[in-house]
């Protein structure tokens, strides 16, 4: 039910979603409490039944943590990536990473690319 609401409202409000996430993630861990899921749920008119989102909650906190990775929420909604666009990925990838050292820094990325 969420899924097909959130495809139907587009790709802004899912990354909306995720940067909200990373606001309310104050400590930076990844994760969100179930408090802080239902109100990013609210602030984005995404509102779903109690009960229903009991059950979303459950599905979402598999590990029983009271918390929820937001990764895991985008994947999940998302669904994993097909292969052309993993192919596209990597791509990039390899033309950010100047030294071939399995990370990119932010000096790297700035020299490729200019979000104006």
């Amino acid at each position: 039910m969420l899924r097909e609401t959130l495809s139907k409202r587009g790709v802004r409000v899912i990354t909306g979603l995720g940067k909200y996430f990373r606001n309310v993630d104050k400590n930076r861990n990844g994760f969100l409490s179930q408090a802080d899921f239902k109100e990013a749920l609210k602030v984005f008119h995404l509102e779903i039944p109690e009960g229903d989102f009991e059950s979303l909650w459950l599905i979402l906190d598999d590990s029983k943590s009271d918390k929820v990775d937001y990764g895991e929420f985008t994947r999940a909604v998302f669904g994993e990536m097909n292969e052309y666009r993993k192919s596209f990925v990597r791509k990039a990838y390899m033309k950010l990473d100047f030294n071939k050292t399995g990370s990119v820094p932010m000096v790297d990325i700035r020299k490729c690319y200019c979000a104006k």
